[in-house]
C-alpha cells in the first residue's frame, strides 16, 4: 500500500511538473508573440508601459546593484590575493577578479536581485490584481491581460538586465581595483592597463547572454505564479515567496549549465 502511495504522489508530482512547464512555455510565446506580431495585430506593446517599468526595474536598481557588485569586488580582491600569496603570485589576482566578474558574478548577482526585488512586485501585483477581478475586466474591454501586464515588463527586462549586468562588472573591477592597487602598491593606471589586457569581448558577452537568460526566467516564472495565485492575500503571500524562490534557483542552475558548456 505504501509503495502504491509512494508511486501516486510521484506521478501527481511530476503530472504537475510537466503541466507548469507546458504554463511556462505558453506564457513565454504568447508574450513574445505580442511584441513582434502586436503592432500588425493593432494591439501594440506600448512604450509608455515598457519605460515605466524600465525605471522600475532597472533605474531604480542601479543604487544597490553598484554597490552589491562593489562589494563582490572587493571581496574577491581580499580572496585572491590572500590565495594567491600561497604561491607568491598575488599580481595574478587581475585575472581571477576580471574574468569571475564579468563571466559569472555580476550577471548572477543581478539576477538574484531583479528576481527578488522586481519579480515578487511582478507576482503581487499580478496576483492582487486577479483576485480583484482586474484581469477579468482587462479581457472584457478587449485587452489581452499578457500584451498588457507581461510583454511590457519582459521587454524591459531584456533592455535593463544586461544594462545592469554591464554597470554591475564596472562597480566590481573597480572596487577590485581599489582594494588591490592598495594591497599589492600599484598604480590605478598599470591595474587598468592589465586589466584591459586580460579582458576580452567575449568574457563581456558571456555575462551578457546570461543576463537575457536570466530576464526570461525572471518574467516567466513570476508572471506564472501571478496568473495562478489562489486563495486571496495569503495566496498572494504564497505565490510571491514561490516565485522568488523558483526565479533564484531557476538562475543558478541555468547558471552552472551555461558555464559548463561554455567552458568547453
Amino acid at each position: 500500500m505504501r509503495s502504491i502511495d509512494l508511486v501516486t504522489v510521484i506521478g501527481t508530482k511530476t503530472i504537475a511538473f510537466i503541466a507548469e512547464a507546458g504554463y511556462f512555455f505558453l506564457l513565454l510565446y504568447e508574450s513574445l508573440y505580442w511584441l513582434f506580431a502586436g503592432a500588425f495585430k493593432k494591439q501594440p506593446v506600448r512604450l509608455h508601459l515598457v519605460a515605466a517599468e524600465g525605471l522600475k526595474v532597472g533605474i531604480q536598481a542601479i543604487p544597490i546593484v553598484t554597490i552589491l557588485c562593489f562589494s563582490v569586488g572587493v571581496m574577491l580582491a581580499i580572496q585572491g590575493i590572500e590565495t594567491l600569496k600561497l604561491f607568491g603570485a598575488e599580481s595574478q589576482v587581475i585575472f581571477g577578479i576580471t574574468f569571475s566578474m564579468t563571466r559569472e558574478f555580476s550577471p548572477l548577482i543581478v539576477g538574484i536581485l531583479i528576481a527578488g526585488r522586481s519579480g515578487s512586485a511582478i507576482t503581487a501585483k499580478i496576483g492582487t490584481m486577479l483576485g480583484a477581478q482586474e484581469i477579468d475586466a482587462l479581457s472584457v474591454m478587449g485587452i489581452n491581460p499578457v500584451r498588457y501586464l507581461v510583454s511590457p515588463v519582459l521587454l524591459a527586462m531584456l533592455i535593463m538586465l544586461p544594462a545592469l549586468t554591464f554597470l554591475g562588472d564596472i562597480a566590481g573591477l573597480l572596487g577590485g581595483a581599489l582594494y588591490s592597487t592598495i594591497s599589492l602598491d600599484m598604480t590605478f593606471e598599470n591595474y587598468v592597463v592589465r586589466t584591459f589586457d586580460v579582458l576580452q569581448v567575449t568574457d563581456l558577452m558571456q555575462g551578457l547572454m546570461k543576463s537575457l537568460i536570466f530576464s526570461l526566467l525572471i518574467t516567466i516564472i513570476a508572471a506564472s505564479n501571478g496568473f495562478q495565485v489562489k486563495g486571496g492575500a495569503e495566496g498572494v503571500g504564497i505565490a510571491t515567496t514561490r516565485s522568488v524562490v523558483l526565479s533564484i534557483s531557476s538562475i543558478v542552475m541555468m547558471d552552472m549549465i551555461f558555464t559548463y558548456f561554455i567552458s568547453r
